[in-house]
């Protein structure tokens, strides 16, 4: 687990999806290569700088002033609150635009979006790409691989408590099971 762990605070609501989707984020914290303490990371910005080079330049304890693997873990790994993981090396978004992360209602997924310089989210890259066609004057400024919609993986074990995760899984093990009775008959 030596990447770093956006911890969303709540499911998105149907209210936030009505109004445009917000940020399901609520604590970005990133594990140290050395001793494997959870430490947090006050600013997405910062979160976004080490995933894009967490490969190239692992994060250590001591690379945050007045830090050490000595010192208590900033945050412990509990079912407390949602875990996510992101993937490393992850780009920064371009500027003028923003990447937001989005938990589903039902805590089973997370869907990506990115706030384009005029205010519309793009949903994929195929919607990216369309918006550098008539903006071109962002064309050289922006590139496709600017953007990555790899969703970050939710840790089952830290909703499994939940109510709505659970409706969720005894759906699907509900259809699961009919299918392999009409494959028995």
């Amino acid at each position: 687990m030596f990447s770093p762990a956006p911890v969303p605070a709540s499911p998105g609501s149907s209210s936030q999806r009505k109004r445009g989707s917000t940020e399901s984020i609520g604590m970005y914290a990133v594990q140290c290569c050395d001793c494997l303490k959870w430490r947090t990371v006050p600013t997405k910005d910062e979160f976004e700088t080490i995933r894009e080079n967490l490969t190239a330049d692992p994060w250590f304890c001591s690379k945050r002033p007045d830090c050490s693997c000595e010192d208590p873990a900033d945050i412990e790994y509990d079912n407390s609150r949602i875990w996510v993981i992101d993937r490393p090396n992850i780009p920064k978004p371009p500027p003028k635009t923003d990447r937001l992360v989005v938990m589903r209602g039902d805590l089973t997924k997370m869907d990506i979006y990115y706030v384009m310089p005029n205010g519309k989210r793009a949903k994929g890259i195929g919607e990216v790409q369309r918006f550098l066609e008539t903006n071109p004057e962002y064309k050289d400024s922006f590139s496709l691989e600017s953007f990555s919609f790899t969703v970050p993986k939710i840790v089952e074990e830290t909703v499994s408590n939940s109510s709505a995760w659970k409706t969720k899984k005894g759906k699907k093990q509900d259809k699961t099971d009919a299918s392999s009775s009409k494959n028995e008959l």
